[in-house]
């Protein structure tokens, strides 16, 4: 069974994208907001700092291939990012349940 690095790396790489333009876009609506300290402001920061989180972890993971970092590293970066992605998941699965209970209420 031959493992195939290259499409890992291309899913990863897809996956970084797609979360730096969400990161982004976030970051562009907290720009518009006026308030210091706004709560999409808050949720930008957030999500860029899970977006590095992983990408720590994937960088990491790319030093352990070519044998210049300590496997305990990348598993320890790789737990974190994973609770980090857990967290980030929990936390939206939150605003949407809040979001359609809103939708629900009568006017």
């Amino acid at each position: 069974m031959a493992i195939d690095f290259g499409s890992a790396v291309k899913a990863y790489g897809e996956a970084a994208k797609i979360a730096q333009g969400a990161a982004s876009g976030i970051a562009k609506a907290s720009a518009a907001t006026s308030g210091e300290n706004s709560f999409v402001n808050m949720v930008a920061d957030q999500l860029q700092s899970a977006a590095q989180t992983g990408r720590q972890a994937e960088e990491l993971s790319m030093k352990q291939i070519s044998g210049e970092a300590d496997l305990k590293d990348v598993v320890t970066a790789v737990a974190n990012a994973q609770q980090t992605l857990e967290t980030v998941v929990a936390v939206r699965d939150k605003v949407l349940s809040a979001y359609q209970e809103i939708l629900r209420m009568p006017i």
